[in-house]
């Protein structure tokens, strides 16, 4: 693994002192908005973790190598380069991507299979893939279900995606044995709203207790990692009755146009950025900070 994962210093040096890391995703980079709104919103990611008390380390696959934590030049690098000729790596891309010498940017399930290969064990994301609408006849379960379960990584994120079909991928997480952790709340947060309309599984309040919740499950030898679903601040928050007449009205667009398979969901991101004014991106860029900071503070709580 040493010829294939490259260490930021100040990553490396974090992780040798047993400092607080936090992982981060890059697809929000390269496929998440336009340059050069993408590199400032990464470098002030990277500033909440760091302010928080943690080290920031932003994964992405660079000339057939993991590079754990991006210097700002590679970081620029990246956020620079055109999303066509970066490919987006879940658990089947990533292998490939390496072989090929490619430039990737990490999924939520790349990200928590790079973040545990280099020794990190939290890692802040916006949200979650899931059950699509139409999944009990079209199979269409994002990868990252499957890598909460297998992958022993505690993501923070604001829930699933609420383009999603969000009773479905509650259900397959729980069949899956996934922890779902709320936090400051009993409901499910849904990604731009706070509340989804269904309980969530699990509360813990206390970054310290959701640390050791992961400790003992390495202590009972359960495999796979913890979801903690950290609600959107009220004031950035896009409530659920706004919501769900905007994304009921994008996919009944991508519907009529014919959009399937891995287009739907930039096609629904992009419809509902323009339904909403933009509303919708200043409220995904606000609970990314948000999960970057809790993150920081459950990493703390490990370290």
């Amino acid at each position: 693994m040493n010829n294939l994962l490259v260490f930021a210093p100040e990553v490396e040096k974090a992780l040798a002192a047993r400092q607080p890391v936090v992982a981060l995703e890059s697809t929000i980079i390269t496929h998440g908005m336009p340059y050069p709104q993408n590199l400032e919103v990464a470098r002030q990611v990277e500033a909440t973790v760091r302010e928080a008390g943690a080290v920031p380390a932003t994964i992405a696959v660079m000339g057939g190598r993991i590079h754990i934590g991006l210097d700002d030049a590679r970081l620029e690098a990246l956020a620079s380069t055109p999303g066509s000729e970066v490919m987006k790596l879940s658990r089947a891309d990533l292998a490939v991507c390496l072989a090929m010498g490619r430039t990737g940017a990490t999924t939520v399930a790349a990200t928590m299979i790079c973040a545990h290969l280099a020794g990190i064990h939290v890692f802040a994301t916006g949200g979650i893939g899931g059950a699509h609408r139409g999944a009990e006849t079209s199979f269409d379960i994002s990868a990252d279900l499957q890598e909460l379960a297998r992958t022993p990584v505690t993501v923070v994120a604001a829930g699933a995606k609420a383009i999603l079909d969000l009773p479905k991928t509650l259900e397959v997480l729980e069949t899956l044995g996934v922890p779902v952790i709320a936090v400051g709340q009993d409901q499910l947060p849904a990604f731009w709203s706070r509340d989804s309309g269904l309980a969530a599984p699990l509360r813990m309040d206390d970054p310290a207790q959701i640390a050791a919740a992961a400790r003992m499950r390495a202590e009972l030898g359960l495999i796979g990692g913890q979801l903690v679903v950290n609600p959107i601040p009220e004031t950035a928050e896009i409530p659920r009755k706004v919501m769900i007449p905007v994304v009921e009205q994008a996919l009944a667009e991508a519907a009529e146009q014919g959009i399937a398979a891995k287009s739907v969901t930039p096609f629904l991101l992009q419809r509902i950025f323009e339904l909403t004014d933009g509303r919708s991106l200043d409220a995904n860029i606000a609970l990314v900070l948000n999960n970057a900071r809790l993150a920081a503070r459950i990493a703390a709580a490990m370290a």
